[in-house]
């Protein structure tokens, strides 16, 4: 786990309080009512307060659901499991084998055998936790989904809905945000028992809204069955996590899966491309025309008029006009309706997460007077400019410093023309690599994306995971001198390691009319290498580097990170 300045608590930490204790006999009847044909092997002498697939965070009274892994069966775990206070187990036939082999099941301890365990634990933990009971008190449930804008767009969604006067709590790449709580995420969205814990602890604690990232592995992997989002919103689709999908269409299905009415009431869909307008029809086929709406953004550049080809339930970004480092902007519904916006976050592509972000939660009002309120709530400048970790954070004017987690070839492409400098003489300078044992594919992509749109390239290491780096960076340098060679913009290609070291190379050669993007790690703390994680955060990296070059670091930055 990757250290945090927002502390050491575990995700496993966050249990509602006070639930039904169930008997086995009881979840044994209750997944045979759902169509699981379970089998109660042996009753257990304690009843079940929870739910927990890792041995480590098995609480007392939790059932303990053992499936098949990569490397080993969760079975294998039991005796760590009975430990920790499991009151059961739950496993499937080749788990059952090997408990039998190995003779670690004491009589006392409960045993219920099913099959298709990925397919039940997410009911399940949604009947355990009670996370969405049918009287309406759990939060209206907001999920975002899409290759890239997923976290700006929860961020946002959330500010939207304080400003409304709501308590909100957020489940994303960044952190968890639930019950006071604030701690450091491991994974976009977490397994199903968390998300299920997570959302009735909110419930308990008074949240009204929450935001959560829905990353395609979360839908592949079934950790967000059994909840039903009020609202879900679609940013793009681009070249991401092939080495899981094999195939951009493969991607686009699993995404699919989330507009579906076992998971969402509602949706909209951001229609700038043919991924999207694909994803809007399948949608609307799924949700029905009434509960599938479609935004037209332009990726931010805006139209000059209202699309013909949307409906008057649909809506577009028009008018986008530079603002500070950010943009104003307003959006259109097809009936004339009209809702005057701005973001002080920098890039063309932050005013489509922003637009979605506000079409999304106006869409999810539930009355006349609520719509009027979120309107004023987005006149206001501060609704749309959360500070956002890690996502196109300003570290600094003189040089321009921004830290982003562009790690794919279109969010990089994107960042980079975001931070054009306005002097003419300034340089675009970035400092990026490519994670190991990830997408291949997309290395050398990137490699002539960097040396394309920036002056400066300085290749480094990201999170090589157990992959050497050495080959890594020099197939991003390659393809970037490749590109060079046949005309690019980048006059200098430098391979360096450690990437601390190419931070601070590319800073103290920089002038202050530059542009330095630090891209691929965001809001990160740790690098993992080999896997061990060493201590490497960019924006502390780019703070030092500045300050040793003589340069500002903003008191904003500063103030976030001693807050």
């Amino acid at each position: 786990m990757k250290e945090s300045r927002l502390g050491r608590v575990g995700i496993e930490d966050l249990r509602p309080q006070g639930l039904a204790a169930r008997s086995l006999e009881d979840l044994a009847d209750w997944l045979s009512q759902q169509g699981f044909a379970p089998q109660l092997l042996q009753e257990a002498s304690q009843p079940v307060t929870g739910l927990a697939m890792d041995s480590r965070q098995i609480q007392p009274g939790d059932i303990y659901l053992a499936l098949g892994g990569a490397k080993a069966h969760g079975a294998a775990f039991l005796p760590a499991a009975l430990a920790a206070g499991a009151s059961a187990l739950l496993t499937d036939q080749a788990g059952l084998d090997l408990i039998q082999q190995e003779g670690t099941l004491p009589e006392k301890t409960g045993l219920l055998l099913a099959q298709d365990l990925r397919q039940l634990v997410g009911p399940l933990s949604a009947w355990l936790y009670d996370s969405q009971p049918a009287d309406g008190s759990a939060p209206r449930l907001f999920g975002v989904t899409g290759t890239n804008g997923k976290t700006t767009s929860t961020y946002m969604v959330n500010s939207i809905m304080q400003a409304l006067g709501h308590e909100t709590g957020l489940i994303g790449t960044i952190e968890i945000v639930a019950g006071g709580q604030r701690i450091p995420s491991q994974l976009t969205t977490p397994e199903s028992p968390h998300v299920h814990s997570l959302i009735s602890v909110m419930r308990q604690q008074g949240v009204t809204s929450a935001a959560m990232e829905v990353s395609s592995h979360a839908i592949d992997y079934r950790r967000v069955d059994g909840l039903v989002y009020d609202m879900v919103g679609f940013t793009n689709l681009t070249q991401d996590h092939l080495d899981l999908h094999g195939s951009m269409e493969s991607y686009f299905a699993s995404k699919a899966q989330l507009l579906t009415p076992t998971r969402a009431r509602k949706a909209v869909v951001t229609v700038d491309d043919d991924w999207g307008r694909q994803m809007a029809e399948c949608g609307q086929e799924a949700l029905g025309a009434g509960n599938l709406i479609r935004l037209a953004t332009a990726q931010g550049a805006g139209y000059q008029t209202f699309p013909q080809e949307l409906g008057s339930a649909d809506w577009a970004l028009l008018e986008v006009e530079p603002a500070g480092i950010g943009h104003s902007f307003k959006l259109v519904r097809g009936d004339g309706l009209t809702i005057t916006s701005s973001t002080g976050l920098p890039a063309d592509f932050n005013v489509s997460n922003a637009a979605l972000a506000a079409v999304m939660v106006y869409e999810s009002a539930t009355s006349q007077a609520e719509q009027q309120a979120i309107a004023a709530a987005l006149a206001q400048p501060a609704t749309l400019t959360p500070v956002v970790p890690g996502r196109m954070q300003l570290i600094s004017t003189q040089p321009t410093v921004l830290v982003d987690f562009a790690h794919n070839p279109d969010a990089l492409q994107r960042s980079l023309e975001a931070i054009e400098p306005a002097d003419p003489s300034g340089r675009v300078v970035l400092v990026f690599g490519a994670t190991g044992e990830r997408d291949q594919t997309k290395r050398p992509i990137m490699g002539q994306i960097a040396a394309r749109y920036a002056d400066l390239v300085y290749v480094t290491d990201d999170d090589p995971h157990g992959e050497d780096p050495a080959p890594i960076r020099q197939t991003l340098t390659r393809a970037a001198q490749q590109a060079q060679a046949e005309g690019a913009r980048a006059s200098q290609v430098f391979n360096i390691a450690p990437r601390a070291d190419a931070i601070a190379q590319a800073i103290a050669n920089s002038r202050p009319q530059d542009s330095i993007l630090l891209a691929g790690r965001g809001h990160e703390v740790a690098q993992d290498v080999a896997g061990v994680d060493i201590e490497l955060d960019d924006r502390v990296e780019a703070a030092k580097a500045l300050e040793a070059a003589g340069y500002q670091v903003l008191p904003a930055y500063r103030q976030q990170r001693e807050g």
